[in-house]
């Protein structure tokens, strides 16, 4: 059990901020946790964010992209929840498995400690044991930070999330109400009958998260209209919470101008007077600008075409469409993305479906469905010289394509889909053969690549060397290899051993990139990723150049 003293002692000069949401789901927590921590620390503090999952799954890794989004994977090898992929290109900061915490891994640590005996004696119970673990994931962020925000995933009331908010209450009065602040997302609908904005909603979430012992101290509003000053007055006075607490959320345009939205409305000053710290006034010049290319691009418009398997939830997809809005950013153009599904493409209709794009990318997935229209999506932009981009299953799809249409293996087939493939041009990584558990067991997390000289991908990145995330088990087979190379198909990058393939790419087309990683989990608003910010550039003169002859995809491209 962690003592209040002992918390005190180690914790005492951290300041904490919780955000919790009520009414409804997907209000944007993660989006408010994310712009508090640029607006802090644009004002000179270390600042981290940390999310808990109230799902009892370990981790989302074994989750459906269709459930629960995109697994978003750091550095060390953690699948965690998509929003740290909105803390990391907020805040400009790698985050870990620290970062996200789950009831699942809360019990895990639990029972685990109870069949090792830490508890011997005790009955183990909710509180104080489960409470306990969950404020120790709290205090492991402490040491190196000035602020640590914690978003609380679900929605108050529901009670998988009861021993997170109890644990919460119970941290604000370990630390010292002058080092805790609880910021609460609501909601205010507008009734369009009666010309209203209601709120009601918000008064009963906060009577809900009050009955559990938390009293708000900043409410964000997120709302349709501008509330009132009347409102305004209202809200605060049945929530008991300051004027100056009562915060507007007006949707906008970027999620990236919320920061300056709340900034607008003083939210930062606030906070920081509450938290008893003082700090100068935060330079959001650089942000504004970032803010300003997305809203008013001066350089035209790139339509990116992204043929997937999940693309029925974009959210499956989130750091590819913000990558992609990166590499906007960064040529001043205006990116117009198009999600279709892989399973509407055959050989007849895949260039009425893709004639007017630009560019092309192929993202990661699993499972045989949709494979066969992602290859003639592939083969449709090779032939027809449009750029393309494979990332991860888009660079094995590449890979197969090429195999059966330049090198003339016709049977090229992933064992992942096929398992007695005739040419398995893709099998399974050598690490994988012994695995049977499913749960964290790919290769993950960031690994070196290596990039050949005269290489396209080393011309991009301007370094022999880089690191990027993985999450894969199935591989390029070292076998054919040469074959590839031979007919076109360049490795561009390597593992420092030579035994992996990271990177191909076709030297005489116009772009065509494929990486066995993940380079949208690096991107960031302010740094887009050089391969987003490449793949954009080429889609744009692309779109500026003469207009090309569309080939129906049937004809082999010269070797």
């Amino acid at each position: 059990m962690i003592k209040s003293k002992q918390i005190n002692e180690d914790l005492n000069n951290t300041k904490y901020i919780f955000v919790t949401g009520g009414v409804v789901s997907a209000l944007g927590k993660g989006i408010v946790a994310a712009s508090i921590g640029r607006l802090l620390k644009e004002r000179g503090f270390k600042v981290t964010l940390q999310k808990f999952d109230p799902y009892i799954n370990v981790d989302p890794g074994t989750m459906s992209p269709f459930q629960h989004g995109e697994v978003f994977v750091t550095d060390d090898g953690a699948e965690t929840d998509l929003d740290l992929g909105h803390y990391e290109r907020f805040i400009d900061e790698s985050l870990s498995q620290a970062n996200n915490i789950t009831t699942g891994r809360i019990y895990q640590s639990v029972i685990s400690k109870e069949r090792r005996g830490d508890y011997l004696g005790s009955t183990v119970q909710v509180i104080p044991h489960v409470t306990d673990e969950i404020k120790g994931a709290i205090q492991r962020l402490a040491p190196e930070n000035d602020v640590v925000i914690t978003e609380i995933g679900g929605t108050v009331g529901d009670i998988e999330s009861l021993p997170f908010l109890e644990a919460i209450r119970q941290f604000r009065v370990d630390v010292g109400r002058e080092n805790v602040i609880f910021v609460h997302l609501t909601f205010i609908p507008y009734i369009a009958a009666a010309g209203e904005l209601k709120t009601k909603p918000t008064q009963h979430s906060v009577r809900e998260l009050m009955q559990i012992g938390i009293q708000p101290d900043f409410l964000l509003c997120r709302t349709e209209h501008k509330l009132s000053g009347e409102i305004r007055k209202k809200i605060a006075l049945f929530t008991n919470v300051q004027l100056e607490g009562v915060i507007e959320c007006l949707d906008v345009a970027t999620i990236y101008e919320v920061p300056l939205a709340l900034k607008a409305q003083g939210l930062d000053d606030v906070i920081l007077k509450r938290l008893q710290l003082d700090a100068p006034q935060p330079d959001l010049t650089g942000w504004t600008e970032m803010v300003r290319r997305f809203k008013h691009p001066e350089s035209g418009e790139a339509r990116i075409a992204v043929v997937g398997k999940y693309t029925n939830l974009v959210d499956s997809y989130k750091s590819i469409q913000e990558a992609l809005i990166h590499g906007g950013i960064s040529n001043d153009v205006k990116v117009s993305v198009e999600w279709l599904s892989s399973e509407d493409f055959d050989g007849e209709n895949q260039v009425g479906l893709l004639k007017d794009f630009q560019g092309l990318l192929i993202p990661g997935g699993f499972g045989q469905r949709g494979i066969e229209g992602m290859l003639a999506a592939v083969r449709w932009s090779r032939v027809n010289e449009i750029p393309f981009f494979g990332i991860c299953l888009g660079l094995q799809c590449a890979v197969i394509e090429f195999a059966r249409n330049v090198c003339n293996l016709k049977d090229s087939h992933s064992t992942e889909f096929l398992e007695d493939a005739s040419d398995p041009v893709i099998c399974l990584l050598d690490s994988q053969h012994q695995v049977t558990k499913k749960g964290g067991t790919m290769r993950l997390g960031a690994y070196p690549c290596i990039l050949g000289e005269g290489t396209t991908a080393r011309d991009i990145y301007g370094t022999p060397e880089v690191s990027e995330r993985h999450r894969h088990r199935f591989e390029v087979n070292n076998n054919y290899r040469d074959l590839l190379n031979d007919h076109g198909l360049t490795i561009s990058g390597t593992s420092p051993d030579g035994a992996l393939v990271e990177m191909v790419e076709i030297t005489n087309h116009r772009w065509f990139v494929a990486g066995q990683f993940h380079p949208e989990l690096k991107s960031r608003p302010t740094r887009p990723h050089p391969l987003f910010a490449s793949f954009i550039e080429a889609a744009a003169s692309y779109g500026q150049s003469s207009s090309v002859p569309v080939s129906n995809g049937k004809e082999a491209v010269r070797s």
